[in-house]
């Protein structure tokens, strides 16, 4: 054998055994302080792994009822009912006037028709929208205007405030950042020919997709939701929620339900789950999509997903015992169980990655083939079931191109570690109580150039990008600790952790960091000129 030959089968012979080099294995003994470290550690890893399962439930589910229609209504209005048609906004200057120029082109009849702007805007959204109304009036469309001096009760209030002079029959609900179609209204009126329908729900699409990756692997978490959770949902017969826009709703179930109510930042799932116990049927409509604006930079994602977190955990602390006590089958209260509390998994994950480096020091001694039958079961639960979960929704919606989920996979790993700690501060927020304001997502219109001025519309992060950054750099010690180790079979998902943190710490302080520079240099150019 060559030299160059020979030294190469020896490193490579080297690097083999210490990968599974079991030296270790047997000599120390594990201590009360080890197991104290493993018990939880693992106990809180087969718990996660729960929710894992049900990803895999969800897409069976999915495909043992894909086949069922759910898109045409069994029968048809022979005269069109009236509809509302209700447009909640706070500070949308940016897409307002999109959203109103294409609702006055709804498809129905006039005379059966009322459009309801609900405005609780502080800043010029309303001088700005109220002109916008007064001009669509005068043109003959059946549009009013609403201004609270107030936002009691944030959106669920300016809703509930809405009904008091909402002569519609049934209740349609688009936010500042939805273009319906056309065709909304007269393509899901009809299923409500169904006395026990109260909902019905489309899908939403995205006006900004290809943005940039942020919004790319966004649209991928929404699709998982709206083509695999829904569709599985809606034919299965399980519950599944109004996501609060989108959709149209019998206003009988709204009244039957307990109107709006805005004990939760999520009042559409809470509305939505007091309907379902009372009897009242949800439709989905997978084939209609409407066209939605995408959070483009990581902080915007991270108040939106926060406030979701949030409120669905809100409507579980609020909601859970009834539907454990309620008259209903098994399968639908574990499903419903699974789906308003799986934002548990953050706090948890948080726990997890504490104990993460003191565990992987002691597993060092517990030898290689050990620590495989135990993680292969865990990583089977958890990170592949995410895989599969978010490939076959976006091959389902994307057959020709779905190998690029492939490519947008990792960076879908790191956007949702990347939601760890805000998603952990909602959550605790939520089981303990605390009551905190609507934060909006800032919305500025797709494809509109940045504007200095849009710098009033994001909230600052504070200490979240540092903390982010302090816990990626913990993750980095875990990496280093692995190789030395000869773990590495533990490097590629601990690096996802470090890449994740990192990732959303710098994103969000170099987004800040140009803002101030813009605002800076508008400063100047205002000076100069005066």
């Amino acid at each position: 054998m060559p030299p160059f030959a020979l030294a190469s089968f020896t490193s490579a012979s080297r690097f083999v055994n210490g990968f599974f080099d079991d030296t270790f294995a047997g000599v120390h003994q594990l201590s009360w302080f080890d197991w104290a470290l493993l018990i939880p550690y693992f106990s809180i890893l087969g718990l996660l792994s729960v929710y894992g399962l049900h990803r895999y439930a969800t897409i069976h589910t999915y495909f043992k009822h894909r086949k069922k229609k759910v898109d045409v209504a069994s029968a048809s209005f022979i005269e069109l009912p009236a509809v509302t048609v209700q447009l909640p906004l706070f500070n949308e200057r940016y897409v307002v006037e999109r959203l109103i120029e294409e609702v006055v082109k709804l498809d129905y009849p006039k005379d059966r028709l009322q459009i309801q702007v609900l405005d609780d805007s502080t800043d010029d959204t309303h001088m700005f929208a109220e002109a916008l109304v007064e001009r669509y009036r005068n043109m003959g469309h059946p549009i009013e205007y609403l201004h609270r001096t107030n936002r009691n009760g944030f959106k669920a209030g300016a809703l509930q405030e809405g009904l008091k002079t909402a002569t519609g029959e049934f209740i349609a609900i688009f936010d500042a950042d939805f273009v319906p179609p056309q065709d909304f209204l007269t393509r899901t009126i009809h299923h409500f020919t169904d006395p026990e329908v109260g909902v019905v729900q489309t899908r939403w699409s995205y006006l900004n997709r290809n943005h940039n990756f942020l919004t790319e692997v966004e649209a991928m978490m929404l699709d998982g939701h709206f083509i695999l959770e829904h569709g599985a949902r809606s034919r299965a017969g399980l519950f599944f929620n109004f996501n609060g826009t989108a959709g149209i709703m019998r206003r009988s179930m709204i009244d039957d339900a307990g109107g709006w109510q805005h004990d939760t930042l999520t009042e559409d799932s809470d509305l939505s789950y007091r309907a379902q116990l009372k009897g009242w049927r949800f439709v989905y409509m997978p084939g209609l999509d409407c066209p939605s604006e995408l959070p483009v930079e990581m902080h915007g994602f991270q108040v939106q997903q926060s406030r979701w977190a949030k409120g669905l955990t809100q409507v579980a602390r609020k909601l859970v015992a009834r539907i454990w006590k309620a008259d209903i089958p098994w399968r639908v209260k574990i499903e419903a169980f699974l789906h308003l509390t799986p934002n548990v998994s953050y706090p948890l994950m948080i726990v997890v990655s504490a104990l993460m480096l003191p565990v992987m020091i002691v597993r060092f001694y517990m030898g290689v083939w050990q620590m495989v039958l135990i993680d292969f079961p865990l990583i089977f639960a958890s990170f592949w079931s995410i895989s599969a979960f978010y490939i076959i929704a976006y091959r389902e919606l994307h057959p020709k191109t779905w190998k690029r989920a492939l490519l947008l996979l990792p960076m879908l790993m790191m956007v949702g570690i990347g939601l760890t700690l805000i998603n952990t501060r909602a959550v605790l927020e939520a089981l303990f109580g605390v009551q905190t304001g609507f934060v909006r997502t800032a919305k500025f219109g797709s494809g509109v150039t940045r504007k200095t001025e849009e710098k009033k519309y994001r909230g600052r992060s504070g200490w979240l990008p540092w903390a982010e950054l302090a816990v990626g750099s913990y993750f980095v010690l875990m990496v280093a600790f692995a190789i030395t180790t000869y773990n590495f079979l533990a490097v590629p998902f601990l690096a996802l952790f470090v890449a994740g943190y990192y990732w959303a710490g710098l994103s969000t302080l170099y987004s800040e960091q140009q803002d101030r520079m813009r605002w800076m240099r508008a400063r100047k150019l205002e000076l100069l000129k005066s």
